[in-house]
């Protein structure tokens, strides 16, 4: 497998402990009306109106990189465009120390309970692109009540897969300490640059993906790697109830169809309810590469 492609899965995964009660956000109740809702570690932008959908983005990246898509569904759909703090340009708080991924996402599970279900409303649909998709993966499996259906937009559930069957977390460490080093100085240029021609198969796409990782946070994007790459999600993913679709690319040249359907179809196998959709011709950002399809794929999962 080519490295290349291996820095490109970087963007994926996270585990913790089970979520047990609720860790409330800062006031939720009283903000859940407000278009824009401010919690600890994360800040939710509200908007349109219909059935609920939370959209969540990936590593580095702002709630813009769903503005197209929202654009689209806000008129059918009330959206939750969730925006970790550190991510946008905004003060990154307390995700700039420690681990971020598990109370990032229990922070993402209470915004919906207190929000959405405890206000009467159905379980929303939740659509999370690689690190957002992991996010949405961790509630479904372990707060099964508050996800009506979930749309995982290239994500696996453990980085380690990519070196091969008898990876671990264990022996995958070293090098999430070493990524984690190199990202918080900024000084691999020759690796970003790797990752960009991956992360998006046009020039405009890699320039938009680039500008999104510079306005980020350092420290909170090398502390989400390190989270992610130590993390291995299988052994939960058989606990999730809700249908999953999953959303991967194809770029013949980094692969071919059947390593790729091989890679994903195995990933995902111990979910009971999965429903896979290829999008060819596109790599790690799919709503930028290729959006007329990833539009057709999020409009049959939405009205499912």
């Amino acid at each position: 497998m080519r490295a290349s492609f291996v820095i490109a899965a970087l963007v994926a995964l996270c585990v913790a402990d089970p979520i047990v009660g609720h860790a409330r956000a800062a006031e939720p109740e009283a903000s859940c009306s407000a278009p824009l809702v401010a919690g600890k570690r994360i800040t939710v932008k509200v908007e349109g109106s219909g059935p609920d959908v939370v959209l969540i983005p990936g590593l580095s990246s702002p709630r813009a990189v769903w503005d197209t898509t929202a654009k689209r569904l806000k008129g059918r759909y009330r959206l939750h465009l969730v925006e970790v703090r550190g991510f946008g340009g905004g003060d990154a708080g307390p995700n700039a120390d420690g681990p971020v991924l598990d109370p990032m996402m229990k922070e993402v599970a209470d915004y919906i309970d207190d929000c959405i279900t405890d206000a009467g409303r159905p379980a929303p649909a939740i659509i999370g692109h690689s690190l957002g998709g992991l996010t949405g993966l961790m509630i479904a499996a372990r707060a099964p009540q508050e996800v009506g259906k979930l749309m995982v937009v290239d994500s696996l559930p453990f980085f380690g897969m990519l070196f091969g069957p008898t990876a671990t977390v264990e022996t995958v460490e070293p090098q999430a300490a070493t990524m984690r080093a190199m990202m918080s100085a900024r000084d691999n240029a020759e690796a970003d640059a790797r990752t960009l021609q991956i992360m998006s198969a046009t020039e405009t796409g890699r320039a938009q993906v680039k500008a999104w990782t510079a306005a980020a946070d350092a420290k909170v994007a090398a502390q989400l790697m390190y989270d992610d790459m130590t993390t291995d999600l299988r052994p939960e993913l058989g606990a999730i109830l809700s249908p999953v679709t999953i959303v991967y690319p194809l770029d013949a040249s980094v692969l071919s169809a059947d390593r790729v359907d091989q890679l994903y179809k195995g990933a995902f196998a111990p979910v009971k309810d999965a429903t896979l959709v290829r999008i060819d011709g596109s790599r790690h950002f799919v709503m930028l590469d290729q959006p007329d399809a990833f539009a057709k794929a999020v409009d049959a999962f939405l009205s499912e």
